[in-house]
């Protein structure tokens, strides 16, 4: 049996420093971060101990590689938010790139190690992406690598990528308006008063801008906002069951995300109303699982398979310092709101219905 490989965990133990530290000294990206006496400290345990680094890297250092990083934030365990791979993996192949993709399942000391496995492999760019667009911290670790955020937000990130929330929401909030139904309006999911907390992003907070734009060049203002969390079906379906059971029964429904519709659905039909008849409904994400209510739930989708894409593009064209890139926000214009034909084709900018329906 061989020799353990000697890692750099290794030499951080001996020398008495981090494993960050070791790999910006050894890969000669420490910058003025470092002291003499901790690189040297580094230098001299790794050759205590024999330590080589990653050989091909070595190699490659001034070739490209024609490998991207992608760093997952549990996107890869999620059905809606593993489109950003999709699109990704599509757009690299396209540029003849690979995807390399390691997932942190959102932990925080799984980042380092991902970014060391990918600086180690001479990637030609990293992309760092979340299921729910929050503001995520990018190690110095990175150095000089092209960094692009996908559906994340981070202080000196070279690239962020997100959707377009606030045209998106104040698109179908126009719809449902414009459309007639401007009375008896509730929002589900949060409401202008509540105190900001972590599930403020800022993905949610331009969502939130783009509805009540919206309502104010209506001069709409809704009876009722019901803030929730997490968004989730059963407590779409509580909180409207217990807004009719109070005697309030609502003519339209702007629900936050598609769960809180679905919940919103079963409510309503558990109180004899129809959607799309007695009460229109909108939302926004475009789970698959929309199709298949009775009637076809309004959407605005999120458009993650693009924004996939655009990262990759944005990471090979070269990212500029703090550029925000914002993928447009489909509308999928369904039966949950009686719109006429004319208006439904002013704003539909996709088909609102897949396939396997026509």
């Amino acid at each position: 049996m061989g020799q353990k490989r000697v890692t750099m965990a290794d030499v951080a133990r001996l020398a008495g420093v981090s494993t960050t530290a070791v790999s910006l000294i050894m890969n000669d990206r420490q910058g003025t971060r470092l002291s003499a006496d901790a690189a040297a400290r580094v230098r001299a345990a790794a050759d205590t101990l024999g330590y080589r680094p990653n050989l091909t890297a070595r190699a490659l250092s001034t070739q490209k590689s024609h490998v991207i990083g992608f760093i997952s934030d549990q996107v890869t365990t999620d059905r809606l938010a593993s489109g950003l791979i999709r699109g990704a993996l599509r757009e690299a192949k396209k540029h003849g790139h690979v995807l390399f993709i390691a997932e942190t399942d959102g932990e925080d000391g799984a980042v380092d190690g991902a970014i060391e496995a990918l600086l180690d492999r001479q990637v030609d760019g990293i992309i760092y992406a979340a299921t729910r667009p929050h503001a995520l911290s990018v190690p110095e670790l990175v150095g000089v690598t092209p960094v692009v955020m996908l559906n994340a937000t981070a202080e000196g990130a070279r690239g962020v990528v997100l959707a377009d929330e606030y045209q998106g929401a104040r698109d179908i909030v126009t719809l449902l308006l414009d459309a007639g139904h401007t009375t008896d309006v509730v929002i589900v999911g949060r409401s202008l008063d509540q105190p900001d907390d972590e599930w403020l992003t800022v993905a949610v907070q331009r969502r939130l801008d783009g509805i009540w734009d919206a309502l104010r060049s209506h001069d709409v203002v809704p009876v009722a906002q019901i803030p929730v969390q997490p968004w989730s079906m059963i407590n779409g379906y509580r909180s409207v069951r217990a807004l009719i059971d109070d005697g309030s029964v609502p003519a339209a429904l702007i629900c936050l995300n598609d769960r809180l519709a679905f919940g919103a659905y079963r409510a309503l039909g558990e109180a004899g109303l129809r959607v799309g008849r007695d009460v229109a409904v909108v939302s926004f994400d475009d789970d698959d699982i929309a199709v298949y209510l009775d009637p076809m739930l309004t959407t605005a989708a999120a458009p993650f398979d693009e924004m996939g894409a655009a990262a990759v593009r944005l990471l090979l064209a070269g990212v500029q310092p703090e550029q925000e890139h914002l993928v447009p926000v489909p509308l999928r214009v369904r039966g949950s709101v009686d719109v006429p034909p004319d208006l439904a084709r002013t704003f539909e900018m996709s088909p609102s219905e897949p396939d396997w329906v026509r």
